[in-house]
């Protein structure tokens, strides 16, 4: 007999030779039904491989989120399968799990096509019908090389060429196909289920290397259920509908091209909306004691190399290379950098003149202008640009006024989120990174700070390790979008290093000069991003108070124009975005147009209007229409256009 031990402390004695599938089967024939792999000692293994003695052991189900990880690294299998049984000449290269799915690179002449993915993904579900036996076995080197050798899958070859010497060579059995793989994998592709789908093809090099083989990639995703796979693939098709790249073309509020790549071409829709924002944020930190300054745009690269940045971000940073003599002397040339961030500006401001413990904290804010080098793969609308703004702000306080200062930002921030739609958020806690600057010293000091601080602001957590900014760690605040997508946005980092590496001090209550903490901290991150944030997460349903133009004056008859410029003149001196559509058409046409236009109010006028001082409100989503005098209609709107946090 063996005694395992469970996560709740409790200990099961098992037959010798006793499988993780049969603890699960000893627990609940439930268990045993959704049981995948099991944890042995903290390390994921096989569901069926006999357990050791003494070991602590924990049964992972398929709704577990390693569960599900593993049921989309068999997906990917089960797929590969399917490939070589349909395309034999073909050669299976590597095929990772990546979020929300798996993909597998191939290497195949003739290309796939979207008929082939649909043939390879009916193959798929028959193989998980048959519910094929996947054995883990452990092969000599030399033999699995001639194997797959043999087999005319050099690509596998040469990745256990590659391998280290000692590394155990494992390959899975699958019917009649065998792959390479550490494992685990599900007992069998019946596990699998079928809450999969081939997603997408694409072409890939050979580990990523432009010298290497174009490969075939086919994406897939994959879940626990059918019903999970359908909720995910009705928030892409939502996704779609709301990309704010499309509904910025169709919205008139910004563009791209190719003449000024990763940057964005603002329109004046789209510019109203930034500036609203901009204001919005300005108000709020001004009434939160927050004082704006502006920092330079190019820097020279000394400063970059104090502060650590030049050898942390050089590859993201645009560069100027100046002749200041104009001669060519090399003694007059000079690398200016192009700001990728605002934090050592904010540090020479505070070093300018003498500052006190009385003037702690200091909240420096900027609406920074920032650039950093994005691979163009990796640009995408505005979530990921070259040139972009960040909502920046330092505060330089004592270590005593962490907590005060932590627990008021999260309050800030908290409010900022709900006037924007986001109700809630959660925190991850980023820790010390491998590469890192300061003393372990300085570390468990910012480390211990800055989490003594988040409870004392009774923010719960989870950890990231290893996440952390190089000079200290951070709160990373992750928000919750109207169709269940995660965002991370806001930050608030704890830092010794900066004041220390670039000189900035402060005389305190005992005369002696001291270095200040640095609280590095953001609420949109950018405000690109969080705009594109904001158009998807409204479907460019904007609330009012948001909305680029907040009303239009839709004309019934001609006679009616005098009145609807006189009233636009009213709303736009009440500080409203109004405009006039004086167009002789009819009201239908108007309304359909407005409303793809996503314009929250239109007010309908006609002779009636005209004469009894009315407006017809219809809003945007519904069928109904109001009428009201335009002066009560006034009111309302005026209330309805304050942010909700400045009523």
């Amino acid at each position: 007999m063996i005694e395992v031990f469970l996560p709740d402390g409790s200990s099961r004695q098992l037959p010798e030779g006793a499988t993780g599938l049969d603890l699960a089967n000893s627990i609940g024939r439930r268990l045993a039904q959704d049981a995948v792999a099991v944890r042995i000692n903290e390390q994921l293994s096989d569901i069926y491989l006999e357990l050791p003695n003494q070991a602590q052991i924990e049964i992972i189900t398929r709704t577990q989120p390693d569960g599900v990880e593993l049921l989309r690294h068999d997906a990917a299998h089960v797929m590969a399968q399917a490939v070589k049984e349909l395309y034999p000449e073909t050669q299976v290269t590597i095929g990772p799990v990546i979020e929300n799915g798996f993909y597998y690179d191939f290497a195949r002449e003739e290309s796939f096509t979207p008929d082939d993915l649909e043939r390879i993904e009916g193959r798929m579900r028959e193989l998980v019908k048959e519910d094929i036996s996947i054995q883990r076995e452990v092969w000599e080197r030399d033999v699995a090389i001639d194997f797959f050798e043999e087999q005319g899958e050099t690509y596998k070859a040469q990745i256990i060429r590659d391998l280290p010497e000692d590394e155990v060579i494992s390959l899975y059995r699958q019917g009649e196909f065998i792959d390479l793989c550490r494992g685990p994998h599900l007992p069998s592709t019946g596990r699998l289920g079928q809450g999969f789908k081939l997603m997408k093809l694409a072409g890939a090099y050979w580990r990523g290397k432009s010298e290497n083989a174009m490969l075939q990639r086919i994406y897939g995703t994959a879940w626990s259920n059918e019903k999970e796979l359908n909720g995910y693939l009705h928030q892409l098709e939502e996704a779609e509908r709301r990309d704010h790249r499309r509904l910025g073309r169709e919205m008139g509020l910004f563009h791209f091209q190719d003449e000024a790549l990763g940057s964005v071409f603002w329109h004046p829709k789209g510019w109203t909306l930034y500036r609203i924002c901009e204001q919005y944020m300005r108000q709020r930190l001004e009434k939160a004691g927050y004082v704006e300054v502006k920092t330079p745009q190019l820097v020279d690269r000394m400063l970059w190399e104090k502060s650590g940045h030049w050898e942390k971000f050089r590859e993201h940073m645009f560069i100027a290379e100046v002749d200041e003599g104009g001669k060519g002397h090399s003694e007059d040339q000079r690398s200016l950098a192009l700001k990728p961030m605002n934090c050592p500006g904010h540090v020479q401001i505070f070093r300018q003149g003498i500052k006190s413990y009385r003037d702690l904290p200091l909240r420096l804010a900027e609406f920074g202008s920032c650039h950093r080098y994005e691979p163009h793969g990796a640009l995408h609308g505005l979530m990921r640009v070259r040139a972009f703004t960040q909502d920046d702000a330092h505060i330089f306080c004592t270590e005593g006024q962490i907590e005060g200062e932590t627990k008021a930002f999260i309050e800030l921030l908290s409010t900022i989120y709900q006037d924007f739609g986001f109700e809630s958020f959660h925190v991850k806690f980023s820790d010390r990174p491998e590469v890192r600057a300061g003393s372990d010293e300085i570390w468990d000091r910012a480390e211990s700070a800055l989490l003594a601080a988040t409870k004392a602001a009774g923010q719960d957590y989870t950890l990231n390790p290893g996440e952390g900014a190089f000079y200290g760690p951070k709160l990373e605040f992750v928000l919750r979008d109207a169709i269940g997508r995660d965002w991370q946005c806001g930050t608030l980092q704890v830092d010794f290093v900066l004041p220390e590496r670039l000189d900035a001090s402060y005389v305190a209550e005992d005369g002696q000069r001291y270095r200040p903490v640095m609280l590095h901290r953001a609420i949109f991150g950018s405000f690109e991003r969080f705009l594109g944030i904001l158009v998807e997460q409204f479907a460019g349903r904007f609330p009012l108070w948001l909305a680029p133009t907040q009303a239009v004056l839709a004309t019934i008859v001609t006679e009616a124009n005098d009145y609807a410029l006189d009233l636009q003149n009213q709303l736009l001196a009440a500080g409203l975005r109004a405009e006039v559509d004086l167009r002789n058409e009819k009201i239908s046409y108007k309304v359909r147009e407005h409303s793809l236009q996503k314009v929250p109010v239109l007010l309908a006028l006609g002779r009636r209007e005209a004469e009894e001082k009315t407006v017809t409100v219809r809003r945007l989503g519904s069928k109904e229409q109001q009428t009201l005098l335009f002066e009560d209609f006034l009111v309302q709107l005026q209330a309805e256009a304050t942010p909700p946090a400045l009523r």
